[in-house]
């Protein structure tokens, strides 16, 4: 697995158990080539890993572990702190995309969140627990983040997927609140993607695909054996235009369908409650823009 980061990407290997770096650089002709650094990150971890991620930030890198382990480095390879999870066994890890939290899901019914501070100057200071997503009644297979990280979604061995609201002073002990509870089909290894503007959720279910609205709950778009293998990851694109996925070494895109409507309904809300002629005219515009880009998706030729 490989994550990438502006100038450089981290790759683990399986084949050595280790995580090694490769860091973009400008060649005399002006096109870039990517080396790997002097040596491998030393080997810390007791079991295999299975998620690597690179803060946006570029200030640490986080690797998780099958059992119960997280380690947070920076990019030298050093080991700034070590967190136990208790959850059991360890089935999925991500930063945010912000850069500021990390959090896991495993065993247990739910997601734990974890600050990792820097000070002023830009040095480590600590790994703070921030808070915790409860109310799954069986262990959770995956989460995401919205870009902001003020929604995460989560999907369970229960049957359900959740949306959050994680925009809570979580230093006064103030708990994220349950936005969504919804059935879904779920499996061993599903995969949850939150579009960054946290319109719509995305499921993986084996080799297949669930889209839904995040404002109504409702089933948007099925994709059935989409893959020939268990999908492996599923992500939105930043623009929230494309929904990827990856499995049997190939990767496809869909396009966001959900996600327009989403946006148009959004926009016709606004436009209603809006008073100030200019702001009128520049959302019945984007109205139709948006209109005419679902169109063109909806009557594009099928492969």
């Amino acid at each position: 697995m490989h994550v990438q980061n502006k100038g450089a990407f981290i790759t683990w290997l399986a084949n050595g158990d280790t995580i090694r770096i490769f860091k973009m650089t400008k060649k005399d002709d002006g096109s870039f080539t990517f080396k790997a650094a002097p040596e491998d990150f030393p080997q810390k971890h007791k079991t295999n890993v299975i998620n690597i991620g690179i803060a946006e930030t570029g200030k640490f890198i986080m690797s998780a572990s099958t059992d119960t382990n997280i380690l947070i480095w920076d990019l030298k390879g050093e080991v700034l702190a070590s967190i136990i999870t208790n959850q059991m066994t360890n089935s999925y890890a991500a930063i945010s995309p912000c850069g500021r939290f990390v959090a896991s899901c495993g065993f247990t019914p739910d997601v734990k969140v974890w600050e990792v501070c820097f000070g002023k100057g830009g040095e480590f200071k600590e790994v703070a627990r921030a808070f915790d997503l409860k109310g799954h009644s069986a262990g959770v297979h995956s989460f995401a983040f919205s870009n902001d990280s003020r929604r995460m979604a989560t999907v369970s061995k229960d049957g359900t997927w959740r949306l959050w609201d994680t925009d809570v002073e979580y230093k006064k002990q103030q708990d994220p609140y349950l936005l969504k509870s919804v059935p879904c089909q779920s499996s061993e290894g599903s995969r949850v993607a939150l579009s960054p503007d946290a319109r719509v959720v995305a499921i993986s279910n084996s080799c297949s695909v669930a889209m839904y609205s995040t404002s109504t709950g409702q089933l948007e778009e099925e994709f059935h054996g989409v893959h020939s293998e268990e999908i492996t990851d599923l992500r939105f694109d930043i623009n929230s235009r494309y929904l990827v996925c990856s499995g049997d070494r190939a990767v496809r895109v869909f396009h966001n369908a959900p996600g327009y409507r989403a946006a148009i309904q959004d926009m016709q809300a606004m436009l209603k409650k809006a008073q100030n002629e200019g702001m009128k005219q520049r959302l019945k515009q984007q109205i139709q823009e948006a209109q005419s880009a679902l169109d063109t998706v909806l009557t594009a030729p099928k492969d």
